[in-house]
């Protein structure tokens, strides 16, 4: 590793008056780095253009009946759609075309019930926790299939949601709405 190291820094100074011999090390060392270098740069380069998928698995997807189920957001650009999946099937594939808008809102609520079960172990740590709040941020994406209206709404964990925003806005080139807190407070 060392010799390494100093062939590098040979080959970077072209000390050739006190070793002769650095250029044409130099030359074997970095001729195959070169082109190592200039096929991870292509590949890179072809994988952006082709468009990788972007998945995010920590989603909830919300029913009429409030109940939340453990679901995937899939950017796809290759086609050019969204997917929803839950449970290894595909619940919603909706095109970027039939895309009306997006919309982001958070709520925030006490953790009542966390702290009671916390205060049967330790009253004071339970009534700590019961006046902490819990953030809760959702995405609402609104679009339509043949002529009917339709929206789809997905809870966001808090260590992804701004990347979930960047994403939509950046696949799909719909600017995200903001509501802010869904009580009315503007963030």
């Amino acid at each position: 590793m060392t010799q390494l190291k100093s062939v590098v820094t040979q080959a970077i100074r072209l000390d050739t008056s006190i070793k002769p011999w650095a250029n044409e090390e130099a030359r074997r060392f970095l001729g195959p780095a070169r082109t190592v270098l200039a096929v991870v740069l292509i590949l890179g380069a072809v994988s952006v253009a082709l468009g990788d998928d972007v998945e995010f698995r920590d989603v909830k997807l919300a029913d009429a009946r409030g109940k939340q189920a453990d679901a995937s957001l899939i950017f796809s650009d290759a086609n050019k759609t969204i997917t929803v999946r839950v449970a290894d099937r595909d619940f919603v594939t909706i095109p970027y075309d039939k895309i009306d808008k997006f919309s982001y809102e958070y709520s925030k609520k006490h953790r009542i019930t966390e702290g009671a079960i916390v205060m049967i172990a330790s009253l004071g740590a339970g009534a700590v926790v019961m006046l902490t709040k819990s953030k809760s941020h959702w995405l609402y994406i609104y679009y339509h299939q043949a002529v009917d209206p339709s929206n789809l709404v997905l809870r966001m964990d808090k260590k992804n949601y701004k990347k979930i925003l960047d994403a939509a806005k950046a696949h799909t080139g719909k600017q995200v709405e903001f509501l802010g807190d869904a009580k009315g407070k503007k963030a």
